[in-house]
């Protein structure tokens, strides 16, 4: 169950940084309403996950899944610039999370 509330944060987690691009620095109510939202349903579900996972695990999961996420967001859909390095990054990113998981 601790997986699956952690899959759900990071999923608010990275609906509430998707609104941030969309709240334009708060000047657009309802993303910016979102924002609040997401991130605090994320934290709830961040909560939940530490009662049975380490918290050295459990928040780089969280927050390496996030940040791959939206790397990967950012260039599918809002159409930010690609590059061999950017790839490359991301990929080490996801190399880290499993290697956390593995070698625990």
């Amino acid at each position: 169950m601790a997986w699956l509330f952690l899959a759900i944060g990071i999923v608010f987690e990275v609906l509430g940084t998707v609104m941030m691009k969309f709240a334009d620095g708060f000047t657009k109510l309802w993303p910016s309403v979102f924002v609040f939202l997401f991130y605090g349903l994320s934290l709830v579900s961040l909560v939940f996950v530490l009662k049975k996972l380490e918290v050295s695990i459990a928040y780089a999961i969280w927050a390496s899944c996030g940040t791959a996420l939206i790397a990967v967001i950012g260039i599918l859909w809002f159409k930010e610039p690609v590059s061999v390095i950017k790839i490359i990054s991301i990929a080490l990113i996801i190399v880290g999370i499993i290697g956390l998981e593995m070698f625990d």
